[in-house]
């Protein structure tokens, strides 16, 4: 039992030192666990590289059974009830930085009411396997745009929205058209293009497909599918940050998620304007794992990050 809490620390970490402190054993005690193991099952399963320990082909293919037979044995000695306001439980969730910026002030109110000493480690939910993520039990609940996911996972609506267009605050555009828009140079934010291996605006993993267009490019291109010019897309960003900065004091545009823009006109000079064509309904919602369906601790993570959705729609 403590050999494997050593390999899925190992695993995790992809370095010695880091397992050993999260263990809370030495790196010699480490070293000499994997030792053990590696003469157990005639397999090195870590080879020790410049970007840390890599796993080797068995030690992949065994990862997810042993840490779904860690956490089955974990719940089996777990107290059976969660307890928000006196737990130290830490959650790992996936989010891009549009769906932290928009709710974690209403999540974060939340927790220092009712659970204040729960901790919140948010991972990007771009640039990672994450289904693997998840599968490993490395992430408890990623929070996206998924198309179709695999019967393995579960969902549940976080909160739907439509695209606005945001500028600088000094910019005066007054009724936005479809020929105005067509003159407009748009910043649009993408996290992976077609040579990335994205397809209808999804990028698919492991059979779980989550959205990389963070705007409804399609309904752009019908709107604009009569103009003498097509729609220019002068900037295409990774990320949602680098936004207010591109518009300040510029002649740029930008299609965005209508809650993010709420977000961004609290703290920087935006003007939003309504688009001259519309576009479809996007569903945020809540990703998990089917074997963690009915833990109280995950029932209660779901829950809370429902109400800040709620409290996001309704402005608080």
């Amino acid at each position: 039992m403590n050999l494997l809490k050593v390999f899925d620390a190992v695993m995790e970490e992809r370095s010695v030192l880091r397992a050993s402190q999260k263990v809370a054993l030495s790196q010699s005690a480490v070293s000499h666990s994997l030792a053990r193991l590696r003469e157990m099952l005639e397999d090195d399963l870590f080879v020790r590289t410049a970007t840390g320990m890599q796993p080797t082909t068995r030690a992949l293919t065994m990862a997810p059974q042993v840490r779904e037979a860690l956490r089955t044995l974990e719940a089996a000695v777990e107290l059976p009830n969660f307890v928000p306001a006196t737990s130290t439980k830490q959650f790992t969730l996936a989010a891009n930085d549009f769906t932290t910026m928009v709710l974690a002030s209403p999540l974060l109110k939340l927790l220092s009411r009712e659970a204040p000493s729960i901790d919140l480690t948010i991972k990007p939910v771009t640039r990672i396997d994450l289904a693997e993520q998840i599968d490993l039990g490395r992430i408890d609940v990623a929070i996206g745009v998924f198309s179709a996911p695999p019967s393995r996972f579960r969902t549940s609506l976080l909160f739907e929205y439509d695209d606005v267009l945001i500028v600088g605050g000094k910019r005066k555009l007054g009724q936005l058209d479809k020929a105005k828009l067509a003159r407009l140079s748009l910043v649009v934010v993408s996290f992976g293009g077609e040579q990335e291996g994205a397809i209808d605006g999804f990028i698919s993993e492991r059979g779980l497909a989550r959205r990389s267009e963070m705007y409804d490019r399609t309904a752009l291109e019908r709107a604009l599918s009569e103009s003498d010019r097509p729609p220019r897309i002068a900037v295409s960003l990774p990320h949602f940050l680098a936004l207010p900065a591109l518009l300040q004091d510029s002649e740029l545009a930008a299609i965005v998620p209508r809650p993010l823009a709420r977000a961004l006109a609290q703290h920087h000079a935006i003007a939003t304007y309504e688009l001259p064509y519309t576009t479809t309904a996007v569903e945020v919602r809540l990703l998990w794992h089917e074997r963690v369906e009915g833990e109280p601790s995950h029932h209660w993570l779901h829950e809370i990050l429902r109400r800040a959705a709620e409290d996001l729609r309704r402005g608080r």
